[in-house]
């Protein structure tokens, strides 16, 4: 996975995980909201309707009174017939007292016989005593015991009217004890049903906004932050393309700077000694004096010398055949004998095999060290060193450490770096080629106090470079 994507998915997930919390959180806010109002919606709901059903009640019987007053002296002078006629006309102004549609009244003697329904009519005169309701409850005689135990509510199932359907109602019964009757009205609770369905589909609705603005700023944030990664993607990419410009440049100018030295060296070593030993040649062929050919000789064998130095310096055939600590060791003789400045080696540790690509990247950092030192340093000798690390616990080999010491000038490398371009080159081209390998380069400089350079790379590197490379 690329760096950019780490960082863009760095950046939205905690975006995109903060808002699901919250997401969740509004959600569960909403449900224990609305929870909450739906039992306070139905507390105020059942206060009203018990006050209205006391109410109606209290009306009903306010309007009995006058006739229901009468009875006790009438009783006193036998009247029996005067009583049963105020009771029929108090069954009468009851049945016209009803409200609504499925609002009446209901009288019962306390036997449970059904004297007034005006909803029903079909009940009067039944006894009821013994019904229940679908769940096997006795609905007449809890009515009953609740209007001789002094009035009051009753809830249970009873059939309504307008759907001819079982629902819950609520009911006020008294008890008017000298006409042996239970008089009483209810409400029916599905009332109730559909105003809490309403409420739920209101808190849906707005738990849906909710939650759509919520999705609406996530999309934004998303797009926000995806397009502030494009635009800086885009600046990085123009960045980098200059900086590979800029590189491929300096990879031209440093192979025609090769090519150049080559050139030099061809022309001002190898040609002029071939010039010379052909005109020698020519000289002893046309005088026929013998004493010239070992002349022509050694200017050849040095013609060979030549030749081979510069191959070893293109690629040592020491690299492919014996490995890295013959090749380095041949490095160190040369600049020995070249005078350029001595140069020791030392291994250390059990050498082994390195992968071939890894084998070239550490050769061509020690030439490059061993050139800027030539070059730039002054210094009076050079240490160099490759270490092969112990194996680990699981017997896995260890890494690789290449260090070159020298007791010479030293600098400061940042200003180094932009004072000389060539030894900027030089720096950077072992960095990249130590970066190619997953290696890292370490240097310590500092004016009058000689330089170190150290070429590290970890066993994890090597392991990987020698499933892709194989050791040569």
């Amino acid at each position: 996975m690329r760096l950019r994507l780490k960082i863009l998915l760095l950046a939205l997930l905690p975006l995109v995980a903060s808002l699901l919390l919250i997401a969740v959180a509004v959600r569960q806010q909403e449900r224990e909201l609305l929870a909450r109002e739906h039992a306070a919606v139905q507390r105020a709901y059942m206060d009203a309707r018990r006050d209205e059903l006391r109410h109606y009640v209290e009306l009903a019987v306010s309007t009995l009174q006058p006739l229901y007053q009468r009875a006790p002296g009438l009783a006193a002078q036998g009247s029996a017939a005067d009583v049963e006629r105020d009771k029929r006309e108090a069954l009468r102004l009851l049945s016209s007292l009803d409200y609504g549609e499925d609002g009446y009244f209901f009288v019962y003697d306390l036997q449970g016989r059904v004297l007034m329904h005006s909803r029903q009519p079909s009940l009067i005169g039944r006894d009821l005593w013994e019904l229940r309701d679908p769940l096997g409850r006795p609905t007449i005689q809890q009515l009953i015991a609740q209007a001789k135990a002094g009035g009051g509510y009753v809830d249970y199932l009873w059939r309504k009217p307008s759907s001819g359907e079982m629902a819950p109602k609520l009911g006020y019964v008294v008890a008017m004890e000298r006409w042996n009757w239970m008089l009483g009205t209810g409400l029916y609770l599905d009332g109730i049903r559909a105003t809490l369905e309403q409420l739920d589909r209101e808190a849906q609705a707005n738990i849906a906004r909710t939650m759509w603005g919520i999705a609406a700023i996530a999309v934004f944030g998303v797009a926000l932050i995806s397009a502030c990664a494009l635009a800086l993607n885009l600046s990085e990419h123009r960045q980098a393309e200059a900086r590979l410009r800029a590189l491929a440049h300096q990879v031209v100018r440093s192979q025609e700077d090769e090519r150049a030295h080559l050139s030099r060296e061809l022309h001002d070593g190898v040609s002029q000694t071939l010039v010379s030993t052909k005109l020698l040649i020519e000289s002893a062929q046309q005088s026929g004096a013998t004493t010239l050919l070992p002349r022509a000789l050694e200017r050849l064998n040095d013609s060979l010398t030549e030749v081979r130095r510069l191959s070893h310096r293109l690629r040592p055939a020491l690299l492919d055949t014996l490995g890295l600590p013959a090749a380095l060791e041949h490095l160190a003789r040369e600049f020995d004998e070249g005078g350029a400045v001595p140069v020791s080696l030392r291994v250390a540790g059990q050498p082994r095999e390195l992968p071939e690509l890894l084998n070239t990247v550490l050769f061509r950092v020690a030439q490059e060290a061993l050139t800027n030192v030539a070059k730039h340093a002054g210094a009076a000798r050079v240490e160099m060193s490759l270490e092969f690390a112990p194996p680990d616990p699981k017997g896995e080999p260890g890494g690789v450490l290449l260090r070159v010491l020298d007791d010479g000038a030293g600098f400061d490398p940042d200003d180094a770096e932009r004072a000389d371009p060539h030894l900027g080159i030089g720096l950077r081209n072992m960095r990249e080629r130590l970066a190619s390998v997953d290696g890292a380069l370490d240097l310590q400089s500092s004016p009058g106090h000689g330089t170190q350079i150290e070429a590290i790379v970890p066993a994890a590197a090597i392991r990987r470079l020698a499933r892709d490379n194989p050791a040569s």
